[in-house]
């Protein structure tokens, strides 16, 4: 199986970015990871890069500088539909916090909460059972 789709991970931490990426290619066989330090970065990304009728799945950190993950997805539901439509996006936080994952999981344009480190094997699930491959 071929996986056609575009990762894009928002997320600030150096480390949680790279062993994303390691993860992502172990398990998955994914070598090509765009990576946003910030929501404000991903959605400039999006904007740049995403193409047409193009798969996108997002990983998306929630507590971050300059532009938080709620920030993104208020600004990401103002997007064009094409764009929300070819897109996945997969909240991947280490928070506790009740209240935040209620938000998370309410959200109409979040698939699923994943806690960090991100549990790969799900993610594989996930993509195996989704439009991705």
């Amino acid at each position: 199986m071929e996986f056609n789709s575009t990762i894009l991970l928002i997320e600030d931490n150096l480390i949680d970015q790279l062993v994303t990426k390691q993860l992502l290619k172990k398990v998955l066989d994914i070598n090509q990871v765009a990576i946003a330090n910030n929501g404000l970065e991903g959605l400039q990304w999006i904007i740049k890069n995403k193409k047409a009728k193009q798969k996108l799945v997002i990983l998306l950190d929630i507590q971050m500088p300059i532009m938080n993950g709620f920030e993104f997805l208020d600004i990401f539901q103002t997007l064009n539909m094409e764009i929300q439509k070819e897109t996945q996006i997969y909240v991947v936080s280490s928070t506790l916090d009740s209240d935040e994952i209620e938000q998370i999981r309410k959200n109409e344009f979040v698939c699923d909460f994943l806690n960090k480190p991100i549990p790969v094997e799900e993610l594989k699930k996930q993509f195996l059972n989704s439009f991705l491959f």
